[in-house]
């Protein structure tokens, strides 16, 4: 956050972030017990700006003394200081916690308390958590962020005035308030608009009428196989960099319904020790992410942890078959569960009856299926951009409180529509029931 000094009102200071706390130090390296010893706090203990304790482990404080700089204290900011995706989170601990302590994966930030007014200074670091996050070094996988970066590089502006702090608390607490309750109504009506679509789809195969018949997959298929790549090591780089589309398992997870998208292509070696695949093949993962379908939009190969299914048109209609796979996705990964890497062989489904109707029941199943889908994909796209939008107004508004802006919760929030602090829903339009 680039704020300069002229730029705050009057009784507004702008500082370093060492200058303004007496610890930034990374917490322990814990001597792990299973129960009965101190709490230890790791990175995933930080979500959300909140604290969680279910992830934490036992510390054998006996054997290995912790410093007492390093209990955390009410006040205290944990910051998360390596790993990718999880560097610059930040959590605020408001209330008295007994013996707790975090790894050396955490650094705590501890404010003057003559300085601030309780909470303010978390919500200062939530401010510039991205900025945080952004200043990881490093390389294989692995970012960090120094202590050094953490105490000189950052600067935080607040009011010298505690009772201003607390009333910017106030204001930023009540509206913080207002948007996760309205995130949290929009996540649900998003989770109801996929159940909706999951519901009905379930309804489609378990109330089956005259005419159905129990047949294997094979039975209603061109073509039925795994997919080939013999060569050894599979990641051989002369095998890539060609023409020809390589699908993988996750590009298979990643599509709705069907596959317009590879992140690998083979060469003319590649495709020699593979086997191609026309358009219009159903795909069927069998290890790793296991059970996910789609449809090829294009000529393809992929690996032996993919099944293909080229559908007689006689028999059953395509998109059918690919709804219907949806619909036995939970029973056919329960088959899957139990090793290490979920995974399932080609016996799964060469000795698996699924239920087919007539051809033309099929069509008319295919036509209701794909209206809800798209109906649903509507909701969902409703339901996401408002989530979307409540995140930028978080950002927003934190904008506001630290550059002397902030003014009430109800101004800050009577732009957004249905994130008043009464739970109120201003915009008059909805979008219509699937």
């Amino acid at each position: 956050m680039n704020i300069r000094q002229a730029q705050l009102p009057k009784g507004w200071e702008i500082k370093k972030l060492g200058e303004v706390c007496e610890l930034i130090n990374r917490g322990v390296s814990p001597k792990y017990i299973d129960d009965n010893g101190m709490i230890v706090l790791n990175q995933k203990c930080v979500r959300e700006h909140e604290i969680n304790f279910e992830p934490s482990r036992f510390h054998d404080a006996t054997l290995k003394k912790v410093s007492e700089d390093k209990i955390i204290r009410k006040g205290d900011v944990l910051v998360n200081s390596t790993g990718t995706g999880t560097l610059g989170r930040v959590a605020q601990v408001r209330e008295e916690l007994d013996n707790v302590t975090v790894d050396s994966h955490i650094t705590i930030v501890r404010p003057i308390k003559e300085i601030f007014y309780p909470d303010f200074f978390g919500w200062a670091l939530i401010l510039i958590e991205d900025e945080i996050a952004s200043r990881g070094e490093g390389c294989g996988g692995q970012t960090e962020l120094s202590r050094s970066t953490l105490k000189n590089d950052f600067i935080i502006s607040y009011p010298k005035s505690l009772a201003e702090q607390q009333r910017i608390v106030a204001i930023l607490d009540e509206a913080f308030a207002a948007i996760a309750k309205a995130k949290a109504n929009a996540q649900q009506n998003l989770q109801n608009a996929k159940e909706l679509f999951e519901s009905y789809l379930q309804g489609v195969f378990e109330n089956k009428g005259d005419g159905w018949e129990e047949k294997t997959l094979e039975q209603i298929s061109k073509t039925f196989g795994r997919g080939k790549s013999k060569y050894r090591p599979r990641n051989f780089a002369g095998l890539y960099g060609g023409d020809y589309p390589f699908i993988q398992t996750g590009d298979i997870r990643n599509c709705d319904h069907f596959v317009t998208d590879y992140t690998q292509t083979y060469n003319e070696v590649g495709l020699a020790q593979s086997r191609p695949w026309p358009t219009g093949t159903i795909c069927i993962t069998i290890a790793a992410n296991i059970a996910e379908t789609g449809i090829l939009t294009f000529d393809a190969c992929f690996p032996d942890s993919v099944i293909g299914i080229v559908v007689n048109e006689k028999f059953a209609d395509r998109d059918f078959v690919e709804y219907l796979l949806q619909s036995f996705k939970v029973r056919i990964q329960a088959l899957g569960k139990g090793s290490a890497q979920a995974n399932i062989n080609m016996g799964t489904f060469e000795n698996e009856h699924f239920p087919f109707p007539p051809l033309k029941t099929q069509q008319t199943i295919v036509q209701k299926l794909d209206a809800l889908n798209a109906e649903t994909k509507k909701l969902e796209s409703i339901y996401k951009q408002k989530i979307n939008d409540l995140e930028e107004l978080k950002k927003s508004v934190l904008q506001k409180a630290f550059s002397g802006e902030l003014s009430s919760p109800e101004r800050v929030l009577s732009a957004n529509d249905g994130c008043s602090p009464s739970g109120k829903n201003k915009n008059k339009k909805s979008p219509e029931r699937a």
